[in-house]
């Protein structure tokens, strides 16, 4: 079974729901970021259920709980299996997003609590919260999130053990991973697929090294063997 949540970070809902088509045999499910979101709109979000694989909306919800309760409402209801908010947006933001997501989704949903960007590097974190790390800032981050009852947490793989140890029942997340051969690209806290394998990662956000490739499919194939080897 893969591991891989494709992240689909295309120009158009077509190109999406294309390539989603091409790749549903061999990855996990599909992924869709604010360019798909604030473009071709949340509707995307249900013309990839149809294609019968999960999909996560990375929202990143950030806001009063009563509009982050609407906003993972609509969301459920557009077919999202997952949708991320921010964890720092606090406990009660997080609950919200909970109730407003069971209310929308027809299925099984849960909500991912985001923790810190893999965009960020450390020196990032010591410019708007010295002193801290992100290892400390996610154990803290993730304590809340399971507090909130939350599905899982969405970490860089360096924090991995960290989740583990400070909330075992949150299903875990990572992004920012890229096989040794791709370009990093905008992430700073990167991986490659097997590391994040080996540090446990239940589910692999992969978007470049798979949808940039001249054969989005053999390279999904070539992922998913790195992943059963670690």
């Amino acid at each position: 079974m893969s591991k891989i949540l494709v992240a689909l970070d295309l120009p158009t809902a077509d190109e999406a729901v294309s390539l989603a088509t091409r790749l549903k045999d061999d990855v996990a499910g599909f992924k869709i970021g604010l360019g798909l979101l604030m473009g071709p709109g949340p509707a995307t979000a249900a013309a990839l259920a149809r294609i019968d694989r999960p999909v996560f909306v990375d929202a990143k919800l950030h806001d009063i709980p009563s509009q982050v309760q609407m906003a993972a409402r609509r969301l459920g209801q557009y077919g999202a299996r997952w949708v991320t908010v921010h964890a720092s947006g606090g406990q009660a933001m997080m609950e919200a997003a909970n109730e407003g997501l069971a209310k929308g989704a027809s299925g099984k949903a849960g909500i991912l609590a985001v923790t810190v960007l893999t965009s960020l590097g450390p020196e990032d974190l010591e410019r708007f919260t010295p002193g801290t790390s992100p290892g400390k800032l996610v154990s803290r981050l993730a304590k809340l999130a399971a507090a909130a009852q939350v599905e899982g947490i969405v970490c860089g793989v360096p924090e991995l053990g960290v989740v583990a140890d400070v909330a075992p029942g949150l299903t875990r997340v990572t992004p920012g991973i890229r096989p040794a051969k791709v370009d990093q690209g905008d992430q700073r806290r990167s991986a490659t697929p097997s590391e994040a394998a080996g540090r446990g990662a239940d589910f692999l956000v992969i978007g470049r090294a798979i949808t940039g490739s001249d054969d989005p499919v053999a390279a999904a194939q070539e992922i998913n063997r790195e992943i059963a080897d670690a």
